[in-house]
């Protein structure tokens, strides 16, 4: 008698444990992919050195040669002579100034 009992317990768990499973599998595939914020929004009017750190991708207390070393990866990718916007190169150019201390931001020719 123990038996069929205790049978039918392991069916119902499996049963249940397959149906949780199945929606657990539905939910992920419906959720959207997990995408890296980046920020959202347009140039200061003045660049700050927190902006300037955005556009290059490092932290504001970043020293020299790794402002210049990140400055040369996103002109790479942004260089208006590999089909880049002379605007963004001549931002990507004022936050490695701002960075490195040579100009107080503002002095793009857009």
């Amino acid at each position: 008698m123990a038996t069929p009992l205790a049978a039918g317990l392991v069916v119902a768990a499996a049963a249940l444990a397959g149906r949780y499973g199945i929606q657990a599998w539905q939910a992920f595939k419906a959720s959207p992919p997990r995408l890296r914020k980046f920020y959202e929004g347009g140039f200061q009017p003045t660049m700050t050195r927190r902006e300037a750190a955005l556009i290059l991708g490092i932290r504001e207390s970043t020293p020299a040669d790794k402002v210049k070393e990140a400055h040369r990866k996103v002109m790479v990718a942004n260089h208006p002579d590999a089909g880049g916007s002379h605007y963004l190169a001549s931002k990507i150019n004022e936050a490695k100034d701002v960075m490195l201390g040579k100009t107080r931001g503002s002095e793009s020719a857009f």
